[in-house]
């Protein structure tokens, strides 16, 4: 019987570097994201009880698990920039275009630091 690999050992290493690099979003939030061996890594988010989580994602290549927890840390800062004001109700993108140009250069500058920690 041929075995599946659905994530091979060099992909898993390169995944471990990136959950590793946003270790702080998950202390920010209710995400998490685990190893799930040959299968690659799941993302859970927004825990509910007594259901658990509402959201699973599975992914098998770093550069789209670093892409999409870059997107989760970006709209955590935008929304914590712009809790409690009128911004608020807008999409992160157009609260994000709205905050001043030291912010949105603070937030910006943060994915470097992320790449540089998943190089680590």
């Amino acid at each position: 019987m041929e075995q599946i690999v659905y994530i091979t050992d060099e992909e898993r290493e390169k995944g471990r570097k990136v959950i590793d690099a946003f270790a702080e979003l998950y202390e920010l939030t209710d995400l998490v994201v685990l190893d799930a061996g040959k299968y690659g890594f799941v993302k859970l988010q927004y825990y509910r009880e007594p259901q658990g989580f509402e959201v699973m994602s599975t992914f098998t290549d770093s550069g789209k698990l670093f892409d999409a927890l870059w997107q989760d840390w970006f709209e955590e800062q935008v929304w914590r920039a712009v809790l409690g004001t009128p911004l608020e109700e807008l999409e992160y993108k157009e609260s994000f275009a709205l905050l001043p140009k030291e912010k949105q250069d603070e937030i910006l500058c943060r994915k470097a630091y992320f790449e540089n920690k998943k190089l680590a």
